[in-house]
């Protein structure tokens, strides 16, 4: 029977060299144990928290390894990271039971040699003889700051270029906490969200009307299930109360998985007009139409296709371009994108945004609109990428109407006259930009 730390080793594993997100695949090998209980919560703890403090775990490993780090195998380093985690941050489990199970999976999948290498590294290892101060005294702000709060030190440096030493160390802090889930109440089917579940387990208000915050969005599961609410963070429903669709527009949503903003979009609608939902992978655009289905949506039509090529049968009245980006305003739910996430990868992902937004540019007749965002909080595929579309399209200028966005949300838009939101800003929204343009006449 697998446990609870070797599942959590087979998620490390699959996740070094695939594409798959780490919640996806820990509920699809959670579902498929047979663990229990305290188990399946040490199963998620584990693979959370290892991929959060990945790169911590590594520079304290590396004092204690008698060889070069960089060259231990995946397999070993993701069996020390289990092992030092749990040794420095889970008080309940005794660390005779860290260690001795670390050398299990160890022996299991290297071999006695590597077995007993990962005992004697284990061994050395405590809260007593770990003085992370110490070894970054002399550090530059940049590597401190990577190393206490396990980011890259790239991105850390960039953070701090763009938005200061306060404000970095705070979305880096809000990266490695518990997030809070948005839960949207669907006004389609009359029943508050906020349901007997939501008070006895505590509801934090987001600001947002409609929205609220939960811990753990696990106990509202009996409201999802019936569609009374639906799970989408604050910052998310921000950019669809800018465009703040009408009842009976045609809306096209070019990049809509998992939904939720096609969804939201809906219900401002009355579920009233149209909306092709559109996303490139099959098994994405069956989900869209479950959701669309939970809620009790019949205008949404989930298709699936290629942003940068897709016609649809009506001229949309509004285009929604939520871009495939980088990810780095929800590095706190999806802790694997801050170790895929470079120049490269940034600049790769721009140049797609571009062409996404230059297809959508084409569809839109006079006095139509694009709402442009992302869950970055990176210049290059925000606010720049939105002034070189300006540039080359010269009919569009930025809208300066709020649409239904609250007050105080829009008096902390950007000089270009998008909505930033930055991680830790304020409780439970993650980080991301939206931005709304109208093809103008002539």
């Amino acid at each position: 029977m697998t446990s609870a730390r070797e599942l959590a080793f087979n998620i490390l594993q699959q996740l070094e060299a695939g594409t798959r997100h780490s919640d996806s695949l820990l509920h699809e090998l959670l579902e498929a144990s047979s663990l229990k209980g305290p188990d399946r919560a040490l199963a998620t703890a584990l693979t959370s928290g290892v991929l959060r403090q990945r790169l911590q775990l590594d520079f304290i490993i590396a004092k204690f390894y008698s060889h070069d780090i960089q060259k231990a195998s995946p397999a070993v380093l993701n069996i020390l990271r289990l092992g030092v985690w749990q040794l420095l941050f889970l008080d309940r489990v005794p660390r005779w039971a860290a260690v001795n199970e670390c050398v299990r999976l160890a022996r299991r999948y290297k071999g006695e040699r590597m077995s007993k290498l990962t005992n004697a590294v284990l061994r050395k290892i405590s809260p007593e003889t770990v003085h992370l101060d110490l070894w970054l005294k002399d550090a530059s702000l940049s590597e401190r700051l990577s190393v206490l709060h396990s980011h890259p030190e790239p991105l850390v440096r960039r953070w701090i270029g763009n938005y200061g030493e306060q404000r970095t160390e705070s979305m880096l802090r809000y990266d490695n906490e518990h997030p809070l889930f948005g839960i949207r109440h669907n006004p389609l089917k009359g029943t508050n969200a906020k349901g007997a579940e939501g008070e006895e387990s505590g509801w934090q208000e987001s600001g947002i009307p409609g929205i609220r915050l939960a811990a753990d969005f696990h106990l509202f599961e009996p409201l999802l299930r019936q569609g009374l609410a639906s799970v989408q963070n604050p910052t998310q429903a921000l950019a669809v109360l800018l465009l703040d669709p009408q009842p009976d527009w045609k809306v096209l949503d070019l990049c809509a998985a998992p939904g939720g903003k096609a969804a939201h979009a809906a219900e401002l609608m009355g579920n009233r007009g149209e909306i092709i939902a559109l996303d490139r992978y099959p098994q994405k655009t069956l989900r869209i139409q479950a959701l669309a289905d939970t809620l009790g949506i019949s205008i949404i039509e989930a298709r699936t296709g290629d942003a940068r090529e897709f016609t649809p049968p009506f001229q949309p009245d509004a285009i929604l371009v939520d871009a495939p980006c980088t990810g780095t305003g929800v590095l706190g739910r999806r802790a694997e994108l801050r170790w895929k996430t470079g120049p490269e990868k940034l600049r790769e992902l721009s140049g797609l945004q571009e062409e996404i937004l230059r297809h959508a540019a084409g569809l839109l007749a006079e006095g139509g609109l694009l709402l442009y965002s992302t869950c970055s909080v990176e210049p290059e595929e925000n606010q720049l990428q939105v002034e070189a579309f300006l540039q080359q399209h010269p009919a569009f200028r930025i809208e300066q109407a709020t649409g239904k966005v609250p007050e105080p949300f829009c008096l902390e838009r950007t000089p270009e006259g998008g909505i930033l939101t930055l991680p830790g800003a304020r409780p439970g929204f993650d980080g991301g930009y939206a931005v709304l343009l109208r093809k103008q006449g002539g």
